[in-house]
């Protein structure tokens, strides 16, 4: 995070996002919905996801990119498997209904997956599988995004940072949540180091010539991120798997614009005039513990499998081992209580929007 950052109250901040989202026509109960999407990233510290991204929903609001009021539309069934079209709907919105369909068919048949097409930007991955936990189900979401990754081998962006997500449930230890992207780093994170004036680290990113770089913005000028892994010395072909393994799953199975087809999350960014399919794409799956093991056994085995890695001898110089999901547990409670720091540039994006739609600032 920049050195300058202001604290706002995080409730006040929902009744900002609310505002607005119904400013734009989005019904109520559908605003709350996203704004609890988003609100989640900046209460559990991924400030790449959260209210920073609220200029860039208001600007495809404002220029009709995304219908405000969508009906999902289920294209295919079989079982416990669904094809649904997101009716170019918000992402925040079409997300978490959709999640919920995957949640109900794993009540039904032991699991849910639904592949959802004609949809857009749905926030932060973590946000859906922690859904089916609270069912005492395991969760999992992910999303292809516009192109911004280099291919394997390659220096052209070809694939998006399509971060995968997943959420198993606990006895008495925290969540374990899994939540990251397939690049190695998520755009966001840049971007972060490009309002700061900071650099980033080398292989994280090439520039427009291929060649590795420090600074974001030659990245985002004509550059691309790298895969998970980097290159062939960290392996990089890895994380180039699992990108297009959400996007497949995503896009491909769903019928929405795969690859660098995908259309791009900001309204300025130039995207593909070709097109494969409708919107962006998403999957979401849950599975019933139930089905596999009696619940309580498995919910005190995850406990110990916590504990066992907490235990862990750690690294020189680093005070402990990290589960999945700590971190965001971590931010959560001191945000609650301190309040969510915002860079200086959100706050001048977040008054733009204030102005353009008459809702009082935070």
């Amino acid at each position: 995070m920049g050195d300058k950052s202001v604290l706002f109250e995080a409730q006040a901040l929902r009744e900002f996002m609310v505002g607005v989202f119904m400013y734009f026509d989005i019904p109520e109960e559908d605003a709350l919905l996203a704004t609890d999407v988003l609100a989640y990233s900046d209460e559990h510290g991924i400030d790449s996801h959260g209210v920073a991204r609220l200029k860039t929903y208001v600007g495809l609001l404002q220029a009709g990119k995304i219908n405000p009021r969508p009906k999902l539309k289920r294209i295919r069934e079989k079982h416990a498997v669904v094809t649904v079209d997101g009716d170019n709907g918000l992402g925040l919105v079409i997300g978490p209904k959709c999640m919920q369909i995957a949640i109900e068919k794993a009540r039904d048949y032991g699991s849910g997956s639904v592949a959802v097409c004609h949809t857009n930007h749905f926030g932060a991955a973590g946000y859906y599988p922690l859904m089916a936990v609270k069912h005492d189900f395991i969760g999992m979401s992910m999303t292809n995004t516009s192109k911004g990754v280099a291919a394997f081998n390659g220096k052209e962006k070809m694939l998006g940072t399509n971060p995968v997500a997943m959420a198993f449930p606990t006895g008495s230890e925290p969540v374990v949540l899994m939540d990251f992207a397939s690049s190695t780093v998520a755009y966001g994170k840049v971007e972060i180091a490009k309002r700061a004036g900071k650099k980033v680290p080398l292989g994280w990113c090439l520039d427009e010539n291929g060649q590795g770089t420090e600074d974001p913005e030659r990245m985002m000028n004509g550059g691309a991120l790298l895969p998970l892994g980097s290159n062939k010395d960290g392996s990089g072909h890895k994380g180039y798997c699992l990108a297009g393994m959400v996007d497949i799953l995503s896009a491909v199975l769903s019928g929405a614009n795969w690859g660098p087809f995908a259309i791009p999350f900001a309204i300025d960014n130039a995207g593909s005039e070709k097109k494969v399919g409708k919107g962006i794409g998403h999957f979401f799956s849950a599975w019933d513990v139930d089905g596999f093991r009696e619940v309580q056994e498995f919910k005190e085995e995850m406990d110990a499998w916590i504990r066992t890695l907490r235990a862990a001898v750690p690294l020189p110089g680093e005070s402990e081992v990290l589960i999945p999901g700590d971190p965001e547990w971590r931010a959560y409670q001191e945000r609650m209580r301190y309040g969510i720091p915002l860079q200086m540039e959100v706050v001048r994006d977040l008054k733009v929007v204030a102005q353009a739609t008459g809702i009082k600032m935070p």
